[in-house]
């Protein structure tokens, strides 16, 4: 009897050991399989050799508005145009394939049948309830001013691109809506019904015409003290009838552009952020930020994605860092041969200027 239990003691240690070592190499297996960008804990991180943030950077409120004083807040009137002529040429290309700048990183994008909007804000602050930095400039249009919007694009949820204001009085929110993994639950709570969470590298054929892709970006999320990392960010390729259109997420450099290019390029046309860099003296370097390009960060990537031509974004509206309000267009242009582009290729929208694709895309 005794030898019968030591038997089987020995067979049950031998079993507990099995289905251990069976785990441990299950879960293992599982990690191997998780994309880098996806993290243990259910976060998310740039792609593999991304710069980070220096660990000097130190944020601090009062510095920050202390220099944001001394900024000239004049905004000359040719950077905007006029809200009735917008509605008159929103009217006249109806028919047309156009891009349309509403301010920031809110675009108009109309394919063949189909009109995306992207990141779209149109509140008065860019932050919870009434606080975070305030627009110096107004939208293009009003919401109720919107053509019927088929695709709706949001790239990460900082509060500059994902407005809780604009998705909850959204007036067509029968739009497909595309965006990062995590931050579907902001649209079905308000109605949303066709909506589509996105890892990198994910797609989603609209049509014979038109695809839409998720791709990386370098970059981060955060709404509040406790959610860092917890949703995605990333950019959209938007491919119609053989031409490719990249909406950049806010993004710094990062070496994952050259692969980018190498897989999906030549890009016809980039969107990219070129305001937001210089927090000096919070940072220890001017005109540097790991997570938003300068304008000259911005051309480079461009040359990495072979881009043919460029669209600032993501400067004359809010001021969220402090080098002139005014300078990021003008840097963009300066330096554009240097990066093997014309100068007029690395182009700049007025707010509220409507340009059919045929005069953007050859």
């Amino acid at each position: 009897m005794r030898q019968t239990e030591t038997l089987l003691s020995r067979i049950f240690i031998l079993i507990s050991f099995l289905i251990l070592v069976f785990s441990y190499n299950h879960s293992a297996i599982a990690m191997d399989k998780n994309p880098y960008h996806h993290l243990s804990d259910g976060t998310f991180r740039n792609p593999e050799g991304s710069p980070k943030r220096d660990t000097n950077f130190k944020w601090s409120f009062k510095v920050f508005n202390k220099e944001k004083k001394k900024l000239d807040m004049t905004v000359p009137d040719e950077h905007v145009v006029n809200r009735e002529k917008v509605l008159l040429d929103l009217e006249k290309f109806k028919d047309e394939d156009y891009i349309a700048w509403i301010g920031h990183a809110t675009f108009l994008i109309k394919l063949g049948d189909k009109t995306l909007i992207t990141d779209p804000v149109f509140s008065k602050n860019a932050g919870p309830l009434i606080f975070g930095p305030k627009r110096f400039t107004q939208p293009a249009l009003k919401l109720k001013d919107l053509p019927k919007i088929d695709l709706f694009l949001l790239t990460h949820n900082h509060y500059d691109h994902q407005d809780m204001m604009t998705i909850r009085r959204f007036p067509y929110k029968s739009a497909k809506v595309m965006l990062p993994l995590k931050l579907g639950k902001y649209f079905t709570r308000n109605g949303y019904k066709d909506v589509n969470e996105m890892d990198w590298y994910d797609e989603i054929k609209i049509s014979e015409e038109l695809k839409i892709t998720f791709l990386p970006a370098v970059h981060w999320s955060k709404r509040s003290l406790t959610d860092t990392n917890k949703s995605l960010w990333g950019n959209f390729l938007i491919e119609y009838n053989g031409k490719k259109i990249l909406f950049a997420c806010d993004t710094g450099l990062g070496n994952i552009y050259k692969d980018i290019g190498n897989k999906f390029g030549p890009i016809d046309l980039t969107l990219i952020n070129i305001g937001a860099y210089n927090f000096y003296p919070i940072s220890p370097y001017k005109d540097k930020s790991a997570y938003h390009t300068n304008p000259e960060e911005a051309l480079s990537i461009g040359k990495d994605l072979k881009s043919k031509k460029l669209l600032g974004m993501h400067w004359g509206t809010f001021v969220l860092s402090l080098e002139p309000i005014m300078e990021p267009p003008v840097r963009f242009k300066n330096n554009a041969e240097k990066y093997g582009f014309k100068k007029e290729d690395a182009m700049i929208f007025k707010i509220g200027q409507i340009t059919q694709l045929k005069n953007i895309i050859d």
